[in-house]
């Protein structure tokens, strides 16, 4: 019994890789299109106690794709090719949240201070992905174009063969790396901001 199943296994392996040879002819490259999603900024003042001199702005970065694919049957019923055909992303930040120490009181000369000081770090978030669109593209292009046509049996295993190509489209180096570069390049931003100390000098002649 033991002999048995060894001998099966590398039968179905071979008939799995053969399939999949199959779908690399209809492999198409993708069209790739990145939007940047619509943005609200919203200001809240918590009830506990914050730095005085400085807000807080936490950011809401969309990150979704819209996958469409090629879906080709192969001959004599053998199965089904899934592949990308085109792919639609929205990457970006839709919401920024600021808050404010509560003991700046609204519309006052130090509220709006620090207002505007955290004005600027929305500005640095929203610089980065502007900067970097070109980059996204690129690398999600890539990855897209790396990945082959996805072989399946049964017309019921299409939709969980798109997860899977999703899920390679965003494991993919290219794609990885990228977003890591956007967020050190967000930090780098925000702490340069920081080092400017502006919004200190701007306190003190509200206070003055």
């Amino acid at each position: 019994m033991f002999k048995f199943i060894l001998y099966l296994m590398p039968v179905f392996v071979l008939t799995s890789a053969f399939a999949e040879d199959k779908c690399i002819a209809y492999k198409t490259n993708p069209y790739v299109r990145i939007d940047k999603p619509d943005w609200v900024k919203k200001v809240g003042q918590p009830l506990r106690m914050m730095d005085l001199y400085h807000g807080n702005v936490v950011a809401t970065l969309v990150d979704e794709y819209d996958i469409i694919v090629n879906i080709d049957e192969l001959p004599n019923n053998e199965g089904f090719c899934v592949g990308i055909k085109d792919i639609n992303a929205v990457i970006g930040y839709s919401d920024f949240l600021v808050k404010i120490d509560m003991r700046h009181k609204l519309d006052t000369c130090s509220y709006k201070t620090v207002l505007s000081h955290e004005g600027e770090h929305i500005n640095a978030y929203l610089s980065v992905i502007d900067d970097f669109q070109d980059d996204l593209k690129k690398s999600v292009y890539t990855a897209a174009n790396s990945i082959t046509p996805i072989f399946v049996k049964k017309e019921s295993d299409i939709s969980s063969a798109i997860d899977v190509l999703n899920n390679k489209l965003q494991t993919h180096p290219d794609v990885v790396l990228v977003k890591q570069k956007i967020s050190a390049e967000e930090e780098l931003r925000n702490a340069k901001i920081d080092e400017k100390n502006k919004q200190y000098e701007e306190l003190k002649k509200c206070n003055g």
